[in-house]
């Protein structure tokens, strides 16, 4: 929620004081107001009195891994949720982006970029959704819901895969290229390569395909992209 002034208010989960001190200088500098949590118990009873315009999430906290709170927050709310960690594993970029996570950073980060990049993340949040309602095959879309149905049976999506779908879904027959999936959907993420990108792929094949080892629908261009086909 944004404060009385007008300001974006950032809820920063973070138990390392001198992370939380920088932060809470320069961001405040930058214009944003500051909420500041070190637990996730205490990140929990925040983000409900404050209601935050965005999540700055560590993943290593004193009383738990911060994907739960990630999980918690996207199931339940439409806030953007930045993963922040020491650590730049692939497994730890892959788990935090198929959780919902908008963007993901790994320390140190300079405060400049990363007001920019919170600025980025609620541009692209606030961008009006696309008005797709197309069935292909047994599969129905409805963006304005955010659910997807094969034969009237409803699908479990995680945020990436139905914003994936809905990309191929707005440029059905079309060929979208791996770049412009990553630029539209993983951008500014500290990603080293593609593979979270095959990874929902091949995901939105096991949920839509009747065999998703002959993919009728949802076609690999090789060396290009991928194509959703009517």
């Amino acid at each position: 929620m944004v404060d009385p002034d007008g300001r974006i208010v950032v809820l920063v989960v973070e138990d390392e004081a001198s992370y939380v001190d920088a932060l809470s200088i320069g961001l405040s500098a930058d214009g944003f107001v500051v909420e500041a949590a070190t637990t996730l118990a205490e990140a929990r009873r925040l983000f409900v009195a404050r209601k935050p315009d965005v999540v700055l999430l560590d993943v290593m906290l004193p009383d738990g891994n911060g994907t739960e709170f990630c999980r918690e927050v996207t199931a339940t709310s439409s806030i953007p949720v930045m993963m922040v960690t020491a650590r730049s594993e692939e497994v730890d970029v892959v788990l935090g982006l198929e959780l919902g996570a908008a963007d993901y950073i790994t320390k140190p980060y300079r405060l400049r970029e990363l007001g920019a990049r919170i600025r980025a993340v609620l541009r692209r949040s606030a961008a009006p959704p696309v008005d797709v309602h197309i069935t292909v095959g047994a599969i129905r879309i409805d963006s304005t819901r955010r659910s997807v149905t094969r034969g009237g049976e409803e699908l479990e999506m995680s945020r990436k895969e139905f914003d994936l779908l809905v990309m191929l879904a707005s440029r059905l027959g079309q060929v979208v290229t791996r770049d412009e999936c990553l630029d539209e959907l993983w951008w500014g993420s500290d990603l080293t390569d593609s593979r979270t990108l095959d990874t929902h792929i091949k995901r939105l094949r096991q949920k839509i395909e009747v065999d998703p080892g002959q993919p009728a629908h949802l076609i690999t261009i090789r060396g290009v992209g991928f194509r959703l086909d009517p």
